[in-house]
């Protein structure tokens, strides 16, 4: 049935014909034929009411509506507006009214109707957006915020992923084993086992500064965490405490920690003001203070074992912490359920997406696993390709809506790996 002829109807005033035509649709359930038919006989008492012909209103309600078996109160509720016109959409009684209630009532019977009868509404655009999603889904390189073209299929090609050296640092003494950008990313961050970390700044072609050399780690650093607003650093080590940076001047702020409470791992909250501390004493577990060393919160216990790395999800609802006992606990902050996954193989690092959805880690098995942190997954997705023997390697997400992953390795190469979720 073509659409458009019930619409000319409607629009036209030819109810009876609009009745006829309802009746004589294939394919249409009884309970939506008799929706459409309500719909159509209310607009044709609507005008006898609105022509002052009310007999033949009250004809249409007795001898059609009630016959519809669409509920009481519907029918009642036409029943009062034969009485008082406005209880059922007409304000005053003029043709204009009329127009519009026709107009109302062919909307209403485009949303009823099923297709193909009627084109759901945007139908065409949401083809198109489906199309689009699907090849960006497929294009295994693609990086870039440009806008996709309709007049050729879409296909990025490898130079969307840097693969050129374009800077080499040289201002550490020694190994370089961690770094990270800044949020917004005007500056880059690095820690050493020279016992420093040094914050580079991001210039406007791109190349990279020294802007402070951090100094005050006794012990090599081996791990940093800017806070969300950028204006703090958190640096510390295996056997070191946690130091508070000012960013903008480079000096130390607060420490965290002593000789009894070595800090392994730090992160932040959303807001800046509060952060995590995993101890490399089993004995100490995790420790929440604010940006004035204030204690908030702790998580300890006699069987818990060495904390090895952990993160705060960017939504600031969970804390996800790796041992040395193989597990993986994600625990939420607000309710303090916690959900443990087991792994199979020694865990050395951890991170977590931006949009807060997933997180992986590296197991010294040569592999990296990508599980969904609201515990949806019950295996998690694999990549393969890096080495990994003796040292810690980690791994991060990166690239345009964190599409990639990419990890150290030992053999001087830096995997890159697109996430299929």
């Amino acid at each position: 049935m073509d659409f458009k002829l019930l619409e000319s109807q409607v629009l036209n005033g030819n109810l009876d014909e609009c009745v006829e035509i309802v009746n004589a649709m294939d394919d249409v359930t009884n309970e939506t034929k008799a929706s459409a038919l309500f719909l159509i006989l209310k607009q044709c008492l609507l005008e006898f009411l609105n022509n002052g012909e009310d007999s033949l209103a009250l004809a249409v309600l007795r001898e059609q509506i009630c016959s519809l078996l669409v509920g009481r109160d519907k029918v009642h509720k036409l029943a009062s507006g034969i009485l008082s016109p406005k209880q059922i959409g007409l304000d005053k009684l003029d043709d204009n009214v009329i127009c519009e209630l026709r107009k109302l009532l062919l909307m209403e019977l485009e949303n009823l109707l099923p297709p193909p009868i009627t084109l759901p509404e945007k139908r065409l655009e949401k083809l198109v957006e489906t199309a689009v999603t699907s090849q960006l889904e497929s294009c295994m390189y693609h990086n870039s915020f440009d806008t996709i073209s309709l007049y050729e299929d879409h296909c990025c090609s490898r130079d969307q992923i840097p693969t050129e050296i374009v800077q080499i640092l040289t201002d550490h003494k020694n190994e370089v084993w961690f770094v990270q950008f800044s949020n917004k990313g005007e500056f880059l961050a690095s820690s050493s086992s020279d016992c420093t970390a040094i914050i580079w700044k991001v210039l406007e072609d791109d190349r990279l500064t020294l802007k402070h050399t951090l100094r005050s780690h006794q012990n090599p650093v081996s791990f940093v965490a800017w806070s969300p607003d950028d204006t703090m650093l958190l640096t510390c080590g295996n056997v070191e405490v946690a130091k508070l940076w000012d960013v903008e001047v480079g000096t130390c702020l607060r420490t965290f920690g002593d000789q009894g409470f070595t800090v392994s791992s730090c992160a932040w909250f959303p807001d800046s003001k509060r952060l995590v501390c995993g101890s490399s004493n089993p004995e100490k577990g995790i420790y929440m203070w604010d940006c004035e060393g204030n204690e908030i919160k702790k998580w300890k216990g006699t069987r818990m074992p060495k904390v090895l790395d952990l993160a705060v999800t960017p939504d600031g609802e969970y804390l996800i912490s790796i041992f040395s006992d193989k597990e993986i606990r994600i625990l939420n902050v607000n309710t303090n359920a916690e959900r443990v996954i087991s792994e199979e193989h020694p865990i050395t690092s951890l991170s977590v997406s931006t949009d807060s959805n997933f997180l992986i880690v590296n197991l010294n098995s040569q592999e990296i696993h990508m599980w969904d942190v609201a515990g949806k997954w019950e295996k998690p997705l694999k990549y393969l390709g890096h080495k990994q023997h003796k040292y810690v390697i980690r791994s991060c997400f990166g690239g345009l809506n964190c599409s990639f992953i990419a990890s150290g390795s030992e053999d001087s190469q830096t995997p890159v790996a697109c996430k299929l979720t």
